[in-house]
């Protein structure tokens, strides 16, 4: 076995929980869970399949109330009656001593009508996204920002007492703490929106809310992580220097990690061309070593890995490979690294525990979504494209 990689050496959190190593599963839509949210057998063989070998394992996401499911196929956690099923969501993950996180969020506008069975979206304001066919949604009242903190609540709640080792706030890819953080989606004037300062306070107030039931209720050390999108392309959106103030109050939260969602490691910045400096790199001075950090986007190879590592970046998440190689720490591990697979073929979905509903999510809405040809086998930049736009999603 070898070493040498940094990416294979152990993490212990502030809090005392230890990662085998620092190789992540990032959360990636599978929608394939049952109409009303409950899991399926397919989903849990798929869990088992891909749990092995990293240190922790980011579930798809799951949403926190009725009125924040954002797409079909999704997993709930509304409920107690989803404990069964999301007991058995958390051993599946866990194997192989995987930490298992279970992602939660609420969609907000980038739901719409059909998938609510009727009923408009919500939002922090009546402001539709920039996108096709969007709905404007109908902007939340005081008690209902105030239920919806709850109900992050007892999401969380619920992942300790289905024994997840952590939850992770979905703050990211336009989602509902998104919506109230971005000049966008927020313009309002109550304490919830106005400037930057104002826009951050759901977020700080989901924060607080999830921090007192993990210490009411965790017997152990918890997880929690919140995810993060650093900039949006609309106008009024979010920007760098938003972002970096926000980062700068988040890094003296009570989480335990920030995620950046992006599509590429070392991105640079979307709205500033002359702006070479990866943003993950800001992101770190910002932090200054304060929390820990996960990096995500178009990692392959154990050497586009390590060089996460060597920049000084806690976590290393892996979407689109370990989709195609669930065995990718464990060839690594044994210096079996030439036998790693990069491709797929549609012959290799069953092996890899892909339900037809993912392979559906992959193929025909990333396809109509992005106008790219339909062929039964993909080479890796092929499926890399596919899944870009949605890894973490």
């Amino acid at each position: 076995m070898t070493t040498a990689y940094k990416f294979l050496e152990p993490y212990t959190f502030k809090n005392g929980m230890t990662v085998k190593n620092r190789v992540v599963i990032p959360p990636m839509t599978e929608a394939s869970s049952f109409e009303e949210g409950s899991i399926t057998t397919d989903e849990l063989r798929y869990f088992r399949i891909h749990s092995g070998g990293v240190g922790m394992f980011i579930s798809p996401v799951a949403n926190v109330s009725e009125s924040g499911k954002g797409f079909e196929g999704q997993l709930s956690i509304t409920d107690d009656r989803f404990l069964p099923g999301l007991t058995k969501m958390a051993s599946a993950m866990k194997q192989g001593g995987a930490k298992a996180i279970l992602q939660i969020f609420h969609a907000g506008r980038m739901s719409n009508s059909k998938v609510l069975r009727g009923t408009q979206a919500v939002s922090a304001s009546a402001v539709a996204a920039e996108r096709p066919n969007a709905e404007t949604p109908r902007e939340l009242t005081n008690p209902e920002i105030e239920q919806i903190i709850d109900d992050f609540g007892e999401a969380t709640r619920r992942a300790i007492q289905a024994g997840f080792d952590g939850i992770e706030l979905h703050g990211a890819n336009t989602y509902l703490l998104q919506q109230f953080f971005s000049p966008h989606s927020n313009r309002r004037t109550d304490k919830w929106g106005g400037n930057v300062q104002k826009r951050m306070t759901f977020a700080l107030e989901v924060i607080k809310r999830v921090h007192s039931v993990v210490t009411q209720y965790a017997k152990e050390p918890f997880i929690v992580g919140y995810r993060i999108s650093p900039e949006e392309i609309e106008t009024p959106g979010i920007r760098l220097a938003d972002t970096m103030q926000f980062i700068d109050v988040l890094a003296d939260q009570p989480i335990d990690y920030l995620h950046i969602s992006m599509g590429y490691v070392w991105r640079t910045s979307l709205n500033d061309e002359t702006d070479t400096e990866p943003i993950i790199l800001k992101i770190k001075r910002q932090i200054h070593n304060r929390l820990p950090l996960i990096s995500v986007g178009s990692v392959e190879q154990p050497a586009d890995a390590e060089k996460v590592l060597d920049a000084g970046i806690d976590f290393v998440a892996i979407g689109r490979e370990l989709l195609r190689e669930p065995n990718w720490v464990q060839k690594v591990e044994s210096n079996d690294e030439e036998s790693i697979r990069y491709t797929i073929s549609i012959q290799d979905l069953d092996e890899l525990g892909i339900t037809p509903a993912m392979w559906n999510f992959l193929t025909v809405r990333l396809k109509s979504a992005m106008h790219i040809s339909n062929q039964p086998d993909y080479d890796k930049g092929q499926f890399d494209h596919r899944l870009a736009p949605h890894e973490g999603a």
